[in-house]
């Protein structure tokens, strides 16, 4: 069934948990509800924003002057199986750390290390979500969508998805021309675990490892770092970390010899963005009531009742803060809607 609300506030769907109004909020549950919109006046005549859970999202105004959509597409079957892996179908609308506990409780690998990352399903294969060594391209086998000009469906293998470091083809060349409606993932039945990025290893006990072992442990870590959306709002990571020449890597660490690093490829490292954002100093500072969280530079939070310029201002402050001291530029993870 659809669902119209007009002027509603989007406070509690998005992480950032600031006062922000809709001017329209629209759910649908079928791809058939999403086709009939498409068609409707309400959208020909109104700008409008898919969303899922609202957890990368930082809406630069206090109210938006359009039609948020919402997809509550729902159910998870299994399109193949074989004796070593599954290949299985989710709605676009399944919470996605829901999705992770059930592949987890089924013995499923390969979404494991990515437990606990706010969102849902649709949104995972747009931003290529990704933590501990893992990018959800890593299993993702295709991706259907309705395209939003004709209402027609359109199923993206893996490869179409053109997928980069927190990037795919929907977020750049077709960027505003496809909705995700399902995602098909490849598991496995006998999983290869990913335990060598970051301090992932050294949470999980010895011996033996299962995939709860690995949910676990990433789930505490992230716990750990990241305030719960009831404790102050954030967008999660709020920067991207960013990828630099090795040479460019070799110069900066003659002078900053602790600064880490992990190899992307021959040419290429990847520089954690929150260690340069903490020693510019800017841990636990603020702007209005946003601010740098204490636990992990990396995240930004409304820490008293803060307006989205507040969060605006702030986010530019410290990416010329890195640039000016490192020569380094940060870009937002989180994506501006006007």
């Amino acid at each position: 069934m659809i669902k119209v609300k007009e002027n509603y506030s989007i406070k509690e769907l998005h992480t950032f948990r600031m006062p922000v109004y809709a001017r329209w909020f629209v759910e649908y549950e079928t791809v058939d509800e999403l086709r009939s919109l498409l068609q409707s006046d309400l959208l020909k005549q109104n700008k409008f924003l898919p969303i899922g859970g609202g957890s990368n999202l930082l809406f630069v105004r206090e109210r938006y002057e359009g039609v948020l959509l919402h997809s509550a597409i729902k159910g998870i079957s299994i399109l193949q199986e074989t004796e070593s892996e599954v290949v299985v179908k989710v709605g676009a609308g399944i919470v996605w750390d829901d999705f992770v506990a059930y592949c987890v409780s089924q013995g499923w690998g390969g979404a494991e290390n990515l437990s606990y990352i706010p969102g849902e399903v649709g949104a995972s294969a747009v931003q290529n979500i990704g933590a501990y060594g893992v990018e959800v391209k890593d299993i993702i086998h295709e991706v259907e969508t309705v395209e939003i000009a004709t209402g027609a469906t359109r199923v993206f293998q893996n490869p179409e998805c053109e997928y980069g470091y927190r990037s795919s083809i929907f977020k750049h060349e077709l960027k505003g021309k496809y909705i995700v409606t399902a995602v098909s993932y490849r598991l496995q039945k006998t999983p290869t675990l990913h335990l060598d990025y970051g301090n992932l290893r050294n949470s999980l006990p010895e011996g033996d490892i299962t995939l709860a072992d690995v949910r676990e442990a990433v789930i505490g870590i992230r716990r750990s770092k990241l305030p719960e959306p009831d404790e102050c709002g954030s967008a999660g990571s709020f920067f991207m970390n960013p990828v630099i020449p090795v040479e460019q890597y070799e110069r900066l660490k003659t002078t900053y010899p602790d600064m880490p690093h992990y190899v992307v490829d021959e040419t290429h490292v990847k520089v954690p963005a929150g260690w340069l954002i903490d020693r510019c100093g800017w841990k636990g500072k603020s702007v209005g009531g946003a601010a740098v969280y204490e636990k992990q530079c990396l995240v930004l939070v409304n820490k008293h009742n803060a307006l989205p310029s507040d969060v605006v201002t702030l986010a530019e402050m410290i990416r010329q803060s890195v640039q000016e001291t490192y020569g380094i530029t940060i870009n937002p993870e989180v994506n501006y809607i006007e």
